[in-house]
């Protein structure tokens, strides 16, 4: 499967924020943690206008091997990330969005908003969907697609094939 191609930039950075989130993991007092998390910026600091690019590539490295030598054994996970104790607790509460469909006038009347921005939606997805499909067949190959990854719009003013989904996903974090 194809992945983003990732800067020498990006990867500094995710680098500096996946230390410092495993510093957290080490440091349980707050005021010990900022002073070990100011001499690791102070580290990244020091390096930050470096114009070789073998020479930033190579502290790159020893950076992430460093962190991997270094890395605590049990990080901390957030509650709600993936791997957390309540990751995905709530997804029996997540409907399907033609559920609204069935809802009655009185409960669409509590929110008119969010069903005439909806009616506008379902209205635009009727007009566009031939054309989706017909981009769609005519983008991927006979033995299938490679990847998951949909093809974007091709003129301005277009929508991408099966933008509905994104538009109509239920919540990420139910109230």
């Amino acid at each position: 499967m194809a992945s983003a191609y990732l800067t020498h930039h990006q990867k500094v950075l995710r680098l500096y924020k996946k230390s410092l989130r495993h510093l957290e993991s080490w440091c349980i007092f707050r005021d010990k943690y900022r002073f070990y998390a100011c001499l690791l910026r102070a580290r990244f600091d020091d390096n930050k206008n470096e114009k070789d690019m073998i020479k930033a590539t190579m502290m790159l490295k020893a950076g992430e091997e460093e962190f991997w030598a270094n890395q605590h054994p049990q990080p901390y996970i957030f509650p709600e990330s993936p791997g957390g104790t309540s990751y995905e607790r709530y997804e029996c509460y997540k409907v399907p969005e033609w559920l609204l469909d069935y809802w009655h006038p009185s409960e669409k009347a509590m929110y008119p908003d969010y069903f005439s921005k909806r009616d506008q939606w379902k209205q635009l997805r009727m007009k566009s969907w031939n054309k989706e499909i017909s981009q769609l067949n005519a983008e991927t190959q006979a033995a299938g697609p490679e990847t998951e990854a949909l093809p974007p719009a091709r003129k301005e003013g277009d929508l991408p094939p099966l933008w509905w989904q994104y538009v109509t996903r239920p919540r990420e974090r139910p109230m």
